[in-house]
């Protein structure tokens, strides 16, 4: 009878310990820790990242084992036993580290910055190389920033929506690696859009809600700031229509980098494990050239798909037109009508046989996208990332831009944020504002550069704008001079001779009027919204506060003229104010950003 007893005490223990439980720790190499840190239980697709503080947690069963793994340093193993608390230093990896190719901005600051970075002593070999925006050998667009419009000459402003949050996940990337953010690889509306905000879910038959706010601006309180926020309607991912997918993955030799093609094969296996058995997956593959490594596949059959991402691998040239024309072929060849339709392009953007340039890219897409397919662009690794690249051929591909730094962002982008990612609600979504001359000397808007339209282009519906995924928001801000507010910020204008401005008096308590313009995801004829902001100014909401913090950060990083003296410590003191609830703790880890960056503006003192 002991023996008995025995036993099942043993067995009880057994599964006791079997049971999956929360696995927690943190992660430092020479006693610093280590942010961004990729943890995977070894075999699976689980997996997550280390915190700004290199705090990580997962889910892992006793006898399963953790890998972890980070750029420059020995991938380390850990199996589970009974502990629940692992604490692990990984040590740095001379051997697999790439050369770090910096600019001349501060020779020896970059030096320790880095050193810090991947663990390395200052003395390490770091190659310098000439004065350029960006360290190595990325690309971005460059970026004029909004100037003061007065009403009274230029009453509209028009822009299309964007719901890209590729510059926010690059700017941590490069704060996290000790690199100067070129201010071209800020765009300040993918700042802003990045976080989550308290807006209402839409009700009825629009696909979005609209919310607007008024106060002063944090920076220039002779100023006020204007909130405009939609929240697109959060479809549950069991009634979205059977997808179509096409995931065209770079190969080539450029992303042999562990924060490139591995990254890219784990960040996958999360998209993969939520496809449905109605759902179907191609894989097109290219490097010197293009093919097909996986023919249309059921949702049902993850291990199959899963077999064909493992076994991939990085080598060769790229091109990756010829990839985008088979991956729109394949596309099309097994349309799905009344379907999700989509090309899922993961890359660093470095094209360099065919078709390459950004203009010849824009024009094949803007040719593909006729046929009603979608293409989101997904952004890996550093050094060679072509952001502006990818920024076109998301734009006139009718989809989205992520980048992809770590499995925290895959896990957002593919996981958390799947159904956006991958599902339209609404598009060619534009926005066009009125100001009341009467009410508002100037305006600005802030961000949006390159999402600007014609006036003209609003109610053309042959003219292409953005796409709002389900569960989406967008917010848009816009400076205001009022009226009676002298500004050296705007020039001299000599009044017109054949035309004068007659301020309308019906409309005395308006500041503004917000119209919108979207197509159905299968619709070619656009429906408006139109939605008025009264001058009335309430107490900001703590959304409010938080968005002027991220929006004053992107200026301080743009080196803005208008940010009128405001410092980091200001825009930092301004955004732990206003942190509100921060359940995933983005908002806590974009004040740790802020408080860590060591670079600040030309002519400027660091804080």
């Amino acid at each position: 009878m002991k023996t008995i007893i025995t036993f099942l005490f043993s067995l009880l223990a057994i599964f006791t310990f079997a049971k999956e439980r929360t696995i927690t720790g943190v992660v430092t190499n020479n006693g610093q820790p280590l942010p961004g840190v990729n943890i995977v239980v070894k075999g699976s697709t689980n997996g997550t990242t280390t915190d700004f503080d290199g705090n990580y947690s997962i889910k892992a069963e006793t006898g399963n084992v953790l890998v972890f793994s980070y750029i420059g340093m020995k991938t380390k193993e850990i199996k589970i036993t009974n502990q629940s608390v692992y604490n692990v230093v990984l040590e740095s990896d001379h051997s697999t580290l790439e050369e770090i190719v910096v600019t001349e901005y501060d020779q020896e600051m970059i030096k320790s910055n880095v050193a810090v970075a991947y663990g390395r002593k200052k003395e390490q070999n770091i190659v310098l190389r000439g004065i350029v925006s960006e360290p190595t050998n990325e690309s971005y667009a460059e970026i004029q920033e909004n100037e003061f419009q007065q009403p009274k000459y230029k009453p509209l402003s028009t822009f299309s929506i964007d719901v890209d949050k590729a510059s926010y996940s690059n700017m941590r990337r490069m704060i996290n690696t000790g690199i100067k953010i070129p201010k071209d690889a800020i765009k300040t509306e993918e700042l802003i859009n990045y976080f989550n905000y308290s807006y209402t879910q839409p009700k009825g038959d629009v696909p979005f809600s609209i919310q607007t706010e008024l106060n002063y601006a944090p920076w220039n309180k002779e100023h006020q700031l204007v909130k405009i926020g939609i929240q697109g309607k959060k479809i549950p991912l069991d009634n979205v229509p059977a997808s179509n997918l096409v995931f065209l993955l770079d190969v080539s030799g450029s992303m042999h980098s562990r924060n490139k093609l591995p990254l890219l094969k784990s960040a996958f296996k999360l998209l993969v494990n939520q496809l449905r058995p109605q759902d179907r997956v191609s894989i097109v593959v290219y490097a010197g050239a293009a093919g097909m490594v996986l023919e249309p596949t059921s949702g049902k059959n993850k291990n199959k798909i899963m077999e064909a991402l493992n076994k991939l691998e990085a080598g060769g040239s790229t091109a990756g037109g010829a990839g985008l024309e088979l991956a729109y072929k394949i596309a099309e060849e097994h349309f799905i009508k009344r379907g999700n339709n989509r090309i899922i392009l993961a890359t660093d953007g470095d094209f360099n046989v065919g078709a390459s340039s950004d203009k010849a890219m824009e024009e094949l897409i803007e040719e593909k996208r006729k046929s009603g397919v979608y293409l989101t662009c997904l952004g890996f690794g550093m050094g060679n990332y072509k952001d502006s690249k990818l920024e076109t051929l998301a734009d006139k591909g009718n989809g989205n831009h992520a980048y992809i730094d770590s499995m925290q962002e895959a896990q957002r982008v593919l996981g958390t944020e799947f159904g956006g990612t991958i599902y339209t609600i609404a598009k060619d979504v534009k926005i066009q504002v009125e100001f009341n001359p009467a009410k508002v000397k100037a305006y600005r808007l802030i961000g949006y550069e390159n999402r600007l339209l014609n006036d003209e282009d609003f109610k053309d519906d042959t003219k292409d704008a953005g796409e709002l995924g389900s569960g989406h928001n967008v917010t848009a801000l816009y400076e205001i001079i009022p009226s009676g507010i002298e500004s050296n910020y705007l020039k001299d204008i000599d009044s017109l001779k054949y035309s004068s401005v007659k301020n309308d008096t019906h409309f005395s308590d308006e500041l503004l009027t917000v119209k919108f313009r979207y197509k159905n995801p299968d619709g070619n004829k656009s429906k408006e919204l139109v939605h008025s902001v009264k001058t009335t100014l309430k107490a900001p909401s703590v959304d409010f506060s938080f968005t002027a913090a991220v929006a004053a950060w992107a200026m301080y990083l743009r080196e803005s003229e208008y940010l009128n003296g405001m410092k980091k410590e200001n825009i930092i003191e301004l955004a732990q104010k206003s942190k509100g609830k921060d359940d995933d703790g983005y908002r806590a880890e974009f004040i740790r950003l802020m408080k860590s960056y060591n670079y600040h503006p030309e002519g400027t003192e660091s804080s």
